[in-house]
């Protein structure tokens, strides 16, 4: 391993000369395909600290889907169901516990995840490769390969992915450097661990938090902890939902979030799992189709006569109403936060898409109304104390 890559450009073409590189050891990855660039390896060191930190406090397999340095999802590999399998597209696929967490992971936001950086927590079995190589993606980073997926894997993008292998016994220096307009800052690293200890602090009058949902709190905390601030994360069942990432104001993450996690939901509904598409259409044109037709905008669209360049047949309306009362049936969704909740608004907003359970660090002045909010809607919320913010 070398001290140092040379970078083809830095975040943009016209930022030369770029390179990653260390000081007092060697570098803990290897290129075994493409040529990885500044962004990539930002997404993927981030990503893969992600999943790492992740099965490491649940004692599952972990896979994230990473874009502009925020996870666009994440997710444990736990068995999907026949709706999940369908929804993700890949019900005619054989399906590994790890490539169970892939798809969760790339199916949390099937739209942001388009041309992601792939991160998984144990090696990549043939399977996970399989599912890969259908998807839009610009590589990935693993701790290993099978000589099987890594054979599938360098033939994606016509020989060009960016396949990088990553020491996972590597260990960087407490303290980190980050250069801003020629002035270094340093700091200590963000190396807190979060496991259920950080869930012990219940401030509301329900008390329970059973353990799966315990493990869903976990990994919306890891995730967030990875996820440019201010950050909100929404899971359920193992997986991110709804991530809202890099906003000012803390409302507006978590109805980011909301949406994205009712969008969620809603591709599970009988309305758009009935939905029949022309034949060999792209996976990206489906999933936005899929995505305009849940959105207020499909009346317009349908005015257009855009539906058949997409669908075999013309759909039925998808009504306020009726997204409304499919929605109105989730329940037990939880949700991260990476700094407290000022207002009770958040937890209003949050309810609205089947939040359960909150985990968020607690200190506003507001603490008490925050708390009155969750006790309105029987929300189980737990003080972590630990602010999460990542930039």
């Amino acid at each position: 391993m070398a001290k140092e890559l040379l970078l083809k450009y830095g975040c943009n073409p016209n930022q030369k000369p770029a390179k990653i590189f260390t000081d007092n050891a060697e570098l803990p990855i290897t290129v075994l395909n493409g040529n990885p660039g500044y962004i990539n390896f930002m997404d993927a060191l981030n990503g893969w600290q992600l999943v790492k930190e992740l099965k490491a406090a649940t004692g599952i397999a972990a896979a994230t889907s990473f874009k502009h340095v925020s996870p666009a999802g994440a997710g444990l590999a736990l068995p999907l169901s026949d709706t999940l399998k369908k929804i993700y597209f890949v019900d005619d696929l054989e399906l590994s516990p790890l490539a169970c967490a892939y798809a969760r992971a790339r199916g949390a936001d099937r739209m942001s995840s388009y041309g992601d950086f792939i991160a998984l927590s144990d090696i990549c079995d043939k399977q996970t490769a399989v599912m890969i190589s259908r998807e839009v993606s610009d590589g990935i980073i693993a701790p290993g390969y099978t000589d099987e997926a890594l054979e599938i894997l360098k033939g994606k993008r016509k020989g060009t992915y960016n396949v990088i292998k990553i020491d996972e016994s590597y260990v960087p220096e407490p303290i980190e450097h980050k250069q801003i307009f020629g002035i270094t800052f340093e700091q200590g690293r963000n190396e807190i661990k979060i496991d259920k200890t950080a869930l012990e602090n219940i401030v509301t009058e329900n008390k329970n938090i059973p353990d799966d949902k315990k493990n869903d709190l976990i990994l919306s905390l890891i995730t967030l902890k990875y996820t440019q601030s201010n950050s909100v994360c929404y899971a359920h069942e193992g997986q991110a939902i709804g991530i809202g990432a890099g906003q000012q104001s803390r409302i507006h993450c978590t109805r980011l979030a909301g949406n994205k996690a009712d969008n969620w939901f809603l591709r599970q509904s009988p309305q758009v799992m009935g939905l029949q598409f022309v034949d060999d259409i792209r996976r990206a044109d489906r999933d936005n189709a899929i995505d305009i037709y849940i959105s207020d905008d499909y009346m317009d669209v349908l005015a257009d006569g855009e539906w058949e360049k997409v669908f075999k047949y013309k759909p039925e309306i998808f009504t306020k109403e009726e997204k409304q009362a499919f929605l109105s049936q989730q329940t037990g969704v939880c949700l991260g936060s990476d700094a407290f909740f000022p207002f009770g608004d958040n937890i209003e907003r949050a309810y609205k898409s089947g939040v359960s359970y909150i985990a968020q660090p607690g200190g506003s002045i507001r603490d008490d109304h925050v708390i009155d909010t969750c006790n309105k809607y029987n929300i189980a919320m737990a003080f972590n104390g630990i602010r999460l913010f990542h930039h």
